[in-house]
């Protein structure tokens, strides 16, 4: 005989998010929470920014990697704060009709990033990876995508752990972080860091 949890129809919570009510084999309901994922949606040219205030001020968790560079004018020079992955903007969250209707009529939304423009889940690890890098203030720029090279993981230090594809020989290597949903990438200089292959 089978056994195992019987599970009831979707309900919806008062923020219109979907929950299922569980039975234990005990005769209790619990109400099982959703597994969230961070998804990229496509924006229309400058509104990254945009848009991930919006998508919070609708409470859902968004991150948006930005990048510091110093811009000189003839009169003056000014750090601007640009965004890493331009025209891409993530964002974490139960995917499901309504939540998916919400993020599609946000001002400055084009699609979601995947099949037909249905989201495809980003590994969290990947995300995670970028996020590593953009606390630890270490130098980061925009890479072109890479889909092969040796994959290696950091040693020791403020990026113990972050795992990427090594490019570049002896003094001149690189870590490369790929989201390969967006076919995006971004790179910090490897000297001063052990590596060690994955």
């Amino acid at each position: 005989m089978a056994t195992g949890r019987a599970t009831f129809p979707e309900k919806c919570d008062s923020e219109g998010e979907a929950t299922r009510d569980v039975h234990n084999g005990e005769g209790v309901v619990a109400q099982e929470v959703p597994h969230t994922s961070w998804y990229a949606v496509q924006t229309r040219s400058r509104h990254e920014k945009l848009v991930a205030r919006q998508l919070e001020g609708q409470g859902f968790m968004t991150f948006l990697p930005l990048s510091q560079q110093l811009r000189e004018w003839s009169d003056r020079r000014k750090i601007v704060e640009f965004p890493l992955f331009p025209g891409y903007t993530f964002l974490q969250m139960f995917y499901e009709p309504q939540a998916r209707l919400r993020v599609l009529r946000t001002e400055g939304v084009v699609s979601f990033v995947g099949n037909h423009g249905q989201g495809i889940p980003i590994p969290d690890q990947q995300i995670e990876h970028v996020q590593t890098l953009l606390s630890s203030k270490v130098p980061i720029e925009s890479h072109p995508f890479l889909k092969i090279g040796q994959r290696v993981r950091i040693r020791g230090g403020a990026l113990n752990g972050t795992e990427g594809l090594l490019v570049g020989q002896d003094s001149d290597r690189a870590l490369v972080i790929s989201v390969d949903l967006i076919q995006r990438s971004v790179s910090i200089r490897l000297q001063g860091y052990e590596v060690e292959a994955v």
